[in-house]
């Protein structure tokens, strides 16, 4: 795939900490930039490639959030890269299309090209909408994946309805042919949603965690996110007083800082390989307050991917300790195993071996040390018992 004709470089005199001499640590001067006065780089030789996506054509309340790219480069260049060797590639930004689908198309293009060489994206939008154009990289790769979207609301729209950022999600449900195993979303706000989306997510067996609960008990995001392919994040989940640069910001949601933990989760993930970040606006951020915290985020996604553990258990099993959990009443045992090296947990799933091939990336189910003890105490694990369904 010849991707460079897709793109547009940058004009690094927008930015601090590019080229001076007395900053080298500085993220600016430790990625390679697509700019105006250089060629387009050899991305396969990079871990992670930022890729920025003007496009705000679909957004709902939140016109302008196509300049975020730049505004949130502006902050993340200004960064400290942490101590490890970075190999980080800024590919600039796509070019929009004469339609949105000409935008999806170039962008999905993009991301599969990157995925098949072992490259993860990092999508800077633009409006959440630019999830869909992400799904449609797998869908042209022919894997089935998972997708968590931290978001306030599920993002459904109406079945009939055009794509916008507000119902990108049904357009992904209904789309054939279909790749998606499961979705999660972290932190939706019950006032906004409606119960028939309530219904219509436990029939499917997605994954639905409310901001409350979640709050109470941050960690507990680390197995959600540790089972998704693909992360979208849309900054109206986190709070108007940490992050009053979006149309749609609310009074309530996680905190900035809550909001780096999550990040920096997905960044441990060896199953992740793409993430995107969607509708900061410029127009309305406050002293640019929240393109700071979005950059402060990609620094903790980073940090994250480089502490990966490669733990995901597709390896050595004599790296794991395999526990057996019998429940009254049901004929299937619960096998959980616990990484030696990170001490994280999984439940398998049991599957035929021609369903272990299809699903191989799905029937060990991330989980946490609090799924084993329900086990224990004689009941089955929600997420156990969700995949179950799911695979049966």
């Amino acid at each position: 795939m010849d991707i460079p004709p897709f793109f547009e470089p940058l004009d690094l005199s927008e930015f601090h900490y590019t080229g001076d001499p007395s900053a080298q640590s500085r993220l600016g001067n430790t990625i390679r930039i697509f700019s105006d006065n250089r060629d387009f780089p050899d991305y396969t030789s990079f871990d992670i490639a930022l890729i920025g996506v003007k496009e705000d054509r679909n957004a709902v309340n939140n016109e302008g959030c196509s300049l975020a790219p730049n505004a949130i480069r502006k902050y993340l260049y200004q960064l400290n890269a942490g101590p490890y060797p970075i190999k980080l590639v800024d590919l600039g930004n796509i070019k929009n299309g004469y339609s949105v689908s000409d935008t999806y198309f170039a962008l999905s293009s993009v991301v599969a090209e990157l995925i098949t060489h072992n490259v993860l994206p990092v999508i800077l939008g633009g409006s959440q909408d630019i999830t869909f154009a992400n799904y449609q990289a797998y869908q042209s790769l022919g894997q089935i994946i998972n997708i968590v979207a931290v978001d306030p609301m599920f993002d459904l729209g109406k079945s009939e309805q055009e794509i916008t950022s507000q119902s990108y999600l049904s357009n992904i449900i209904l789309h054939q042919p279909n790749y998606l195993f499961n979705y999660a979303n972290i932190g939706y706000q019950t006032y906004f949603i409606d119960q028939d989306a309530l219904k219509l997510m436990k029939n499917l067996f997605f994954d639905t965690y409310r901001l409350g609960i979640v709050r109470e008990s941050l960690e507990e995001v680390e197995p959600i996110v540790r089972n998704a392919d693909m992360l979208s994040f849309d900054v109206s989940a986190i709070r108007n007083a940490d992050a009053p640069g979006n149309g749609n910001a609310t009074p309530n949601g996680f905190y900035g800082e809550e909001a780096c933990q999550i990040i920096r989760y997905a960044g441990l993930s060896d199953k992740l390989t793409s993430i995107g970040f969607y509708e900061v606006n410029p127009k309305q951020d406050k002293a640019g307050q929240t393109a700071h915290l979005v950059a402060q985020m990609i620094w903790y996604f980073i940090d994250g991917f480089y502490n990966r553990a490669h733990d995901f258990p597709f390896r050595n099993e004599d790296d794991y300790i395999k526990y057996r959990v019998s429940i009254s009443d049901h004929k299937e045992e619960i096998v959980f195993y616990k990484s030696k090296k990170t001490d994280r947990w999984w439940m398998e799933i049991p599957l035929q071996e021609e369903q272990r091939i299809k699903y191989q990336r799905h029937y060990l189910v991330p989980c946490s040390y609090k799924d084993y003890q329900i086990a224990c105490e004689n009941d089955i694990p929600d997420r156990w018992w969700i995949v179950y369904q799911k695979l049966m």
